[in-house]
């Protein structure tokens, strides 16, 4: 009697939970109006939210000690600087792909207070300090790359105005992005920021429109860090701080670099296997306290691997690819509103990056 009271308790604790789930998951799960009304509120929120701030820069005396929005005019908010530049791409990109959002007014004059010409040169500046050179290295880098991107392709009369503003601070970590790989020797392969496929992917985008002289050197050094990758242990995944896969994301950038039969030919050395049951490799991961920013990573881990298994599955047309996408999708999509900050000052622009892979 005891078992079968905790077997209906427990029945009806994860019921709403595997509902919402599946409710999501039979929905359209590209970027639709309705859901760009429940994603912008968190960028929309944060980014003019200065404290609780994670500043993460190195001190060089006591004139460093200042408030976040002194440091950094631009990306203040929402809890440390590469959250508070996604959250600005979160916005711009929910405009561009809305232009009549109900609430475009409103977010076009938060990003306007922020991304100023006098603003972005107190950014470069910091980046030219000797105690941060390497601030943000390379995760940052590569979202700013992202929103510079978006900007670019916002037609909106305010897009150019704010690309101007922030276009020399983009050309500054394109630089440095370069600078960094003709020093780095070994890639970084964690399943956190400074995994080095992440930044490589992300800023490819970028490249391969905007920047030649980068992608060259982007596929450049991904064949030289992980062509000759050979069964990657995508069973030890995930880390218990994981917000990316290090074998997904990695895929993913060699999707970028590779012509499609040089991919299939080395994804079947890379995960042996993957093409047919992409499901024995990777399952939905679980938040147990969302309250706890490491912990609450595993959100976003369902996120971006289900961006990479939308960029791989319709790249190779893989129906299960496609179908495992959609579900690390639907299972922590309902899961940001949880009221934690912890969360929910990122997770909105892993959801909607996830939501236009989807779409595309």
């Amino acid at each position: 009697m005891k078992f079968n009271c905790l077997y209906i308790l427990a029945f009806l604790v994860l019921l709403p939970y595997s509902l919402s789930a599946q409710s999501v998951e039979d929905q359209p799960l590209i970027l639709e109006k309705s859901k760009a009304e429940y994603l912008y509120h968190f960028a929309f929120d944060c980014i003019d939210r200065e404290y609780p701030n994670k500043l993460g820069q190195v001190l060089g005396d006591d004139s460093y000690l200042a408030p976040p929005r002194k440091l950094h005019p631009a990306f203040y908010g929402c809890y440390d600087w590469h959250s508070s530049v996604h959250g600005h791409w979160t916005l711009v990109t929910l405009l561009k792909t809305f232009p009549d959002f109900e609430h475009s007014d409103d977010i076009l004059s938060k990003l306007s207070q922020n991304i100023t010409r006098e603003n972005i040169q107190q950014e470069i500046a910091f980046f030219y300090d000797e105690h941060n050179k390497d601030f943000q290295r390379t995760y940052g880098w590569a979202w700013l790359l992202k929103l510079d991107e978006a900007l670019r392709e916002w037609d909106h009369p305010s897009a150019a105005a704010l690309h101007q503003n922030l276009s020399p601070l983009t050309k500054m970590l394109s630089l440095k992005f370069i600078e960094f790989l003709d020093k780095l020797n070994y890639p970084i392969r964690v399943g956190e920021h400074t995994n080095t496929a992440f930044g490589m992917s992300f800023a490819m985008d970028y490249a391969l429109k905007y920047d030649p002289t980068l992608a060259e050197k982007i596929r450049q050094k991904a064949i030289e860090y992980y062509f000759k990758d050979e069964n990657c242990p995508a069973t030890w995944e995930p880390g218990g701080f994981d917000f990316l896969s290090p074998c997904l994301i990695e895929a993913s950038l060699m999707m970028k670099v590779l012509d499609k039969k040089e991919f299939k030919k080395w994804l079947k050395k890379f995960m042996p296997g993957f093409e047919s049951h992409p499901e024995k490799y990777f399952i939905p991961a679980i938040v147990t306290d969302a309250s706890d920013g490491k912990l609450a990573h595993l959100d976003g881990l369902n996120f971006s691997r289900a961006w990479c298994l939308f960029e791989i599955g319709y790249a190779l047309d893989n129906e299960k690819m496609i179908r495992l996408a959609k579900h690390h999708l639907s299972f922590s999509y309902q899961k940001m509103d949880a009221g934690e900050y912890a969360g929910s000052h990122w997770l909105a622009s892993f959801a909607t990056y996830a939501m236009l892979k989807a779409g595309e």
